[in-house]
Formats: structure tokens, C-alpha cells, sequence
């Protein structure tokens, strides 16, 4: 069975969150504070956790920055009343790979916690390279050559989904369930318009083209010399 280890001090919401895992087949592992289900999460290896920030003895960012110092890849969904975008931003940049604001629908966080796991298997590689381009998995960094690259939560995660498929054709619709945890395909130029950020960062002036769109199919991403 598939472990889900669950961090929360909230009896209710644990035992919601819990009941419900359990009816999809999970084998779930709970823990009300951050120093046992940090102790946890490294004896017992789940295969995804969820991690509340506002934990008794340990926040959970810090258990979650604990972990990723420790090499531990485990895909962690993040648990907050905190939805400012500055709250978001920093829950991902401690090496959450999803956040959910509180309150919300137990069906939805099943839904981001099977996305999680249906990501490739990940390997202990820290960093990824392509070519040129490089992005560091626990710092959370990247660059292209000597350039840094200044990129926001999502686009980081739309790289990092580019660079693990790299010379795949990658659609629209592959992008929105994978980055962005869609179910059905909207009328949206969501992935167009994040694209062409992303684009503008990697692929400076003076750059050959990594990223390419391939007209009315999708993207791939391409090692240049």
C-alpha cells in the first residue's frame, strides 16, 4: 500500500484527512507534532507526506528543510491558514512541493496528493542539467552557464517538469494536470503565458533557443551547445 505520513496537530482535520486516505487505500501515518513526525518521516520513508506549517515542537517548513538537507525526496503537500503569496512562496522554497491553503476540500487534497505521486519516481540528484541550464533541487536555484535565473515558485516547477522530460514533446494538457494539478483541460493560455515567461528567462539575448514551441502540439525542451 501506498504510506502517506501526516503531520497536524488538529484532531479533526487529521482524522478527516486520515478516514478519507484510508477509503482511497492509503496506509496513512499520523503525527501531532513536528519533532515526532520528523522522527517519523525518516524511520518510516512514506511515500508522500503532509505537513502542516504551525506544528508543537517543530514548525513544519522546518521539518521539511530538515529533511531535503537530509537528501529525503519524499513529495510533501504543505498545510496552512497562512495564503498569502509570500506564506506560499516560502512554504515551496523550503522544499514543499505543493501547498494548500486551509480551509479546504478533503477530495481536493486527495487530488494534489495523487498528482504528487503519479510524478516520475525521483532520484537522489540534487541538481539537474541540461546542456547549459541548471536547477538546483534544495537551494532552489537556477541558472543558465554563469546567469542566474530569477524565477517564481511555479516556473521553477514547470522547469524542473521540463528538464526531468527533456527532448519530449510536452502538450498543454500534460502541463496543466502535471504543474498545475488540473484535471479537465480549461480554455486558458495559462501554460502559454507562464511558457513565455519562462522562455524570456532561460533563453536570453544572445542565446540560442532551449525551449521550443511546436505550433498547435506543445513544448520541448533541447541541450544547445
Amino acid at each position: 500500500m501506498t504510506k502517506v505520513l501526516l503531520i497536524e496537530d488538529d484532531d479533526e482535520t487529521a482524522g478527516e484527512i486520515a478516514a478519507e486516505l484510508a477509503d482511497r487505500g492509503f496506509d496513512v501515518e499520523w503525527s501531532s507534532n513536528g519533532l515526532d513526525g520528523l522522527a517519523k518521516a525518516r524511520d518510516l520513508r512514506p511515500d508522500a507526506m503532509i505537513v502542516d506549517r504551525l506544528l508543537p515542537g517543530m514548525d513544519g517548513l522546518t521539518v521539511i528543510e530538515s529533511l531535503r538537507k537530509d537528501q529525503v525526496r519524499t513529495p510533501v503537500l504543505v498545510l496552512s491558514a497562512l495564503g498569502a503569496v509570500d506564506d506560499r512562496v516560502r512554504g515551496l522554497r523550503m522544499g514543499g512541493d505543493d501547498y494548500l491553503t486551509k480551509p479546504f476540500a478533503v477530495v481536493e487534497l486527495v487530488a494534489r496528493i495523487e498528482a504528487l505521486l503519479r510524478r516520475p519516481p525521483e532520484t537522489r540528484e540534487t541538481t539537474l542539467r541540461v546542456g547549459q541550464l541548471e536547477l538546483d533541487l534544495i537551494e532552489r536555484t537556477a541558472k543558465r552557464g554563469e546567469r542566474e535565473i530569477d524565477l517564481l515558485p511555479r516556473e521553477f516547477r514547470l522547469l524542473e517538469y521540463m528538464m526531468r522530460r527533456s527532448d519530449q514533446l510536452l502538450t498543454r494538457a500534460m502541463l496543466l494536470e502535471e504543474v498545475w494539478n488540473y484535471k479537465f483541460v480549461p480554455a486558458t493560455n495559462l501554460v502559454d503565458v507562464h511558457m513565455g515567461r519562462v522562455r524570456h528567462k532561460v533563453d536570453g539575448p544572445g542565446d540560442t533557443p532551449m525551449i521550443q514551441n511546436v505550433r498547435g502540439a506543445g513544448f520541448i525542451l533541447r541541450a544547445v551547445s
